[in-house]
């Protein structure tokens, strides 16, 4: 059973069993290993994107252990819970840093949840890598975004449907938080900059977990009866995806109709779904299981035989999370050291390879350069690329399509060292806009 051997590996959950070896011999045993934390949800509504990326770095870590550990230590994971709820974040993240005392952490899925531990890591001057696309606009010193920017998915999206589908009439459609508000808002401005009117823009937010579908999608049919080319762009998150998808099916809607592209729906949702109503929707993402590289095959082969099932698929945010902790690990080593400043320091300008058969690199505004794809959802649940960027693509902090931020840029580095520097003003903001 895999669960046992997680306990000889010493990968523990945190929180009462880290307190009570706290003076015992095994804990002082304990100090020889490098603690990694795991931020995600292993319960609640995004349980259903999040606990595979759990699963990933328990494999991850297991198979840099194979390798010798890190500057001669072993790793050692420690497992915590927020349970999808956005304050907890906070206090897991505090316990992993203050208790746990971890090295890094990679966590976190929703935007709610990183601005929740966003002023921990600060604090505490911890490392989070955060592995999903997320709405930009932030630049957080302690903060590596291994995920898309708006301008590595959102973008590239859009552009995609109206130079290749002739799209006119949009339905941005997401969860009421802050990804999708700030990602819409960032795309109602691309779109009228392109001189898309008003009235063929539609915007509609559902809360977390929103089950009843009938009346928001037979909207979207009427909005999308016009005579106009109609697509659904979608930053709809965690398990409101299923029966979402299943009230299209329902309705009628097939992506000749009204083709959506979702942002947030990889290989790990559709694997709860009947995909067979779905075929021909979208997602844009860096990253899919079917693409072909040698890179990509020899690391589904090491997820099959880690998980044991080779059922389970693998999704754009488990390579995030690949090549966080792989650019991590060559920081640490680097720096010869797994302290905060100097990993920081020694970080920026590492490059990692991904798995679409690129080298990824860590930009001084602590993101990261990611290829852009397309793909058209398959009845196997997998996608077939349809369109790709030619190059990487450098993620951007801030967006030139909201006035206030295109005058901004990120810099980590001396002589700027900053996350939000005003080019007019040539004065430093914070890490997030005011």
């Amino acid at each position: 059973m895999r669960g046992s051997n997680f306990t000889r590996r010493g990968i523990l959950a945190a929180g009462a069993l880290a307190a009570g070896l706290a003076f015992s011999p095994v804990a002082q045993a304990e100090d020889e290993t490098i603690k990694v934390g795991i931020l995600h949800s292993l319960s609640g509504t995004m349980a259903i994107s999040e606990t595979t990326l759990k699963d990933v770095m328990l494999m991850l870590i297991e198979e840099q252990n194979k390798k010798g550990g890190l500057l001669g230590k072993q790793l050692e994971a420690v497992v915590v819970d927020p349970a999808s709820d956005w304050p907890l974040f906070a206090e897991r993240a505090r316990e992993l840093l203050e208790v746990n005392e971890v090295a890094a952490v990679f966590g976190c899925w929703t935007s709610v949840s990183r601005k929740a531990v966003l002023p921990v890591f600060e604090e505490l001057n911890g490392l989070l890598f955060y592995p999903v696309q997320y709405e930009g606009e932030e630049s957080q010193r302690n903060v590596f975004y291994t995920g898309a920017a708006p301008n590595q998915q959102a973008i590239p999206a859009v552009e995609y449907l109206m130079n290749e589908e002739g799209v006119e009439r949009w339905v941005l459609a997401g969860t009421d938080y802050v990804y999708p508000q700030t990602t819409n808002r960032i795309l109602e401005a691309f779109l009228k900059s392109h001189g898309v009117a008003d009235e063929d823009i539609m915007i509609n937010y559902t809360p977390f977990g929103h089950s009843d579908w009938q009346t928001i999608v037979a909207d979207i049919a009427a909005f999308g009866s016009a005579g106009k080319k109609t697509a659904v762009v979608s930053t709809i998150n965690g398990d409101a995806n299923v029966p979402f998808y299943r009230e299209l099916g329902n309705q009628g809607i097939s992506a000749e109709d009204i083709p959506v592209v979702a942002f947030s729906v990889g290989e790990e949702e559709l694997a709860g779904l009947d995909t067979g109503p779905l075929v021909g929707h979208l997602a844009a993402w860096n990253y899919f299981m079917s693409v072909d590289t040698p890179e990509n095959a020899e690391f589904i082969e090491t997820w099959h035989a880690f998980i044991g099932d080779e059922s389970r698929v693998t999704n754009d945010p488990m390579e995030a999370h690949y090549i966080g902790f792989n650019m991590w690990v060559k920081a640490v080593e680097a720096a010869g050291t797994t302290d905060p400043d100097a990993v920081i320091d020694a970080i920026v300008g590492v490059e990692v390879p991904n798995l679409t058969g690129g080298m990824s690199t860590m930009l001084a505004n602590h993101h990261i350069t990611k290829p852009v794809l397309i793909g058209e959802i398959q009845g196997d649940g997998q996608f077939d690329v349809v369109w790709e960027t030619d190059d990487l693509v450098e993620g951007e902090a801030w967006s030139q399509f909201i006035p206030e931020s295109a005058v901004l840029i990120a810099d980590w580095t001396d002589p700027i060292n900053c996350g939000n520097f005003n080019t007019e003003t040539e004065t430093c903001g914070g890490s997030e806009a005011n």
